[in-house]
């Protein structure tokens, strides 16, 4: 509930900018002056930039919650307890204990959506977000592909 909330109200955050953004690039153009015009179009294109981001990423955190609470409901996510520092980070020795097991299950079954999420997850748990997002990415293509199930 923390996390939507945090979402909720960092989209309003992102829609408020982009609309005061928007209506100082109206004024650039507005004023006819062809410098104020060139940084007006300029605000444009960023305003469309980060309405595709915000979609984009709203997009994405709706599909991998989708499918975490669908394998949540058959219990198939991750269960394995991993360490953690009074500092609260994870004990990266453990995350990397866990690896094997799940990249063998991506490389058996490449197209099992269920794999890529679950090896997602541990990227997650081991601090690689970016890695973490491409196989979670991976896992809403497959999903949604035919034949994903």
């Amino acid at each position: 509930m923390r996390t939507r909330f945090g979402v909720i109200l960092i989209t309003i955050l992102m829609v408020i900018c982009l609309f005061l953004v928007s209506q100082k690039a109206l004024i650039a153009v507005a004023t006819g002056d062809p410098l104020a015009i060139t940084i007006g179009v300029a605000l444009v294109v960023l305003v469309l930039g980060g309405i595709w981001a915000l979609v984009r990423e709203l997009r994405f955190g709706s599909a991998a919650s989708r499918l975490g609470a669908r394998l949540e409901g058959v219990g198939l996510l991750p269960e394995e307890e991993v360490p953690v520092s009074p500092s609260g980070r994870r004990d990266r020795a453990a995350v990397d204990e866990l690896f094997p097991a799940y990249r063998s299950a991506v490389e058996r079954a490449p197209e099992d959506w269920v794999a890529w999420y679950r090896l997602g997850i541990v990227y997650d748990a081991a601090g690689d977000r970016t890695r973490a997002r491409h196989a979670i990415r991976q896992a809403i293509r497959l999903e949604g592909s035919p034949g994903g199930s």
